[in-house]
Parts: structure tokens; C-alpha cells; sequence
């Protein structure tokens, strides 16, 4: 299992790791859409529950659209 920067256990390993940067750049904009305000350095531990919760719940929305509306494009 790969570690976490805080030294726990992580499994929240890519699939295609390559769309990391773009997976953080919609966690940003998703954060800012809340009005909520992220830390430069990744930490966000200050943040509670609902915001942690609310961005990777829209984060988990639009990817479900993305990969609807891809899917709907090859079988037209």
C-alpha cells in the first residue's frame, strides 16, 4: 500500500496516473465554485467534514458526467 505525506496508509492510487495534475486543478476549481479556500501546500486538515466531502462529492459528479457524456459520444 502506497504512504501517505502524513505517513498513513493511502489507497487512493490512480488509474492513469497521469491525470493527476488535471484531478488537482479540478479539486481547485471545484473548492472555489464552494467559496471554499484551499491550502497552497495540500494540507487540509483544517477544513471540516461537509468541505472535504462537498468538493469530492462535485469532483465525483462531474467525472460521472464526463465519462457519461463519452460514453453516449461512441455509441451515437
Amino acid at each position: 500500500m502506497a504512504q501517505a505525506s502524513n505517513g498513513q496508509s493511502s489507497t487512493n492510487n490512480l488509474v492513469v496516473p497521469r491525470a493527476n495534475a488535471a484531478l488537482e486543478q479540478l479539486k481547485y476549481e471545484v473548492a472555489q465554485e464552494l467559496g471554499i479556500t484551499l491550502s497552497p501546500d495540500g494540507y487540509q486538515g483544517n477544513k471540516t467534514s461537509y468541505e472535504n466531502g462537498s468538493i469530492g462529492g462535485y469532483i465525483t459528479k462531474r467525472l460521472v458526467t464526463l465519462a457519461e457524456q463519452q460514453l453516449a459520444g461512441q455509441f451515437q
